[in-house]
């Protein structure tokens, strides 16, 4: 919501600004379509060149994040602990074997099985099921443990940013692109030289466009895309520190319900369920869970 604010007062304070001022958009409206070919369609041809096909596809899924904010809500992260609860209590009450066909087939699984969306994002599930296959082989090193996951997490969250560097490369490359254009518009301006004044000062407005687009695409639109998708990954990666919390924590002898309290320090503050709330969501579990 906030984004879409963001766009619609961009333009106004730009746009308005420059109409009120006494601004002339037809010099604009004409040149802009060949300027944003030329602009925005290098920069997507830079934005191939330089980025895996799995990049580019990330950058694609990741405009919608931009407008749609993180996955995780609220709910999910109060899920997540209970889930997590769930699987330390059953630990420590019939050891790591008794998790054995959950971790194997977490698709097939009960205690997975309740929690859908969690279950839907294939890292957060591989990464519990990793750790606890771990655990069912005698690694009960809490400090071993959490080396690995910390190596797992520090990969994935690279993986992740991937796309919001690729886009803010993107955004860095696009006034100098915008130059390219203008200096293009000035060569086509040079080859018409004999024409009036009135036609070459509608010309070399023309190629000013070039350059004036590929600024305000840039830090106008690109850039801020690219900060706010770095921003999404970045809380999002909160939902999988949590897992590591709370596992590492289990390993070093505390109790369930003192894990996942452990957990829950580590939620983002706007999302972060109250001692209450949580307490209330593991209450809300079936006996038979």
């Amino acid at each position: 919501m906030f984004q879409i604010i963001g766009i619609v007062l961009l333009f106004v304070c730009v746009f308005g600004v420059y109409i009120v001022h006494g601004g002339r958009m037809d010099v604009v409206i004409a040149a802009a379509p060949f300027e944003l070919a030329t602009i925005f369609g290098a920069g997507i041809a830079a934005l191939l060149i330089g980025n895996s096909p799995t990049v580019i596809k990330g950058v694609a899924s990741g405009m919608g994040k931009i407008f749609s904010g993180p996955q995780w809500k609220a709910s999910d992260y109060k899920d997540l602990l209970s889930l997590l609860f769930l699987l330390t209590k059953t630990m420590k009450a019939k050891g790591v074997i008794a998790l054995e066909s959950h971790i194997e087939n977490p698709h097939d699984s009960t205690l997975f099985g309740r929690f859908p969306k969690i279950v839907k994002d294939h890292f957060a599930v591989d990464f519990i099921c990793d750790t606890l296959r771990m655990m069912t082989m005698n690694l009960e090193d809490p400090h071993q443990v959490e080396d690995a996951m910390e190596k797992q997490l520090e990969k994935h969250h690279h993986e992740a940013l991937a796309p919001a560097h690729a886009l803010q490369n993107m955004a860095d490359a696009l006034p100098a692109l915008g130059i390219v254009a203008a200096v293009l518009g000035v060569i086509k301006t040079m080859g018409s030289i004999t024409e009036p004044p009135a036609v070459l000062g509608g010309m070399i407005g023309s190629a000013l466009v070039g350059t004036f687009l590929g600024v305000f695409l840039a830090y106008g639109l690109v850039g801020p895309f690219a900060t706010r998708l770095n921003a999404v990954v970045e809380e999002e990666s909160s939902f999988y520190r949590i897992i590591q919390s709370v596992l590492v924590a289990h390993l070093h002898g505390n109790a369930a319900q003192i894990s996942v309290e452990i957990g829950r320090g580590s939620v983002p503050s706007m999302t972060q369920p109250t001692f209450s709330e949580l307490e209330e969501a593991l209450q809300a579990i079936p006996p038979e869970a």
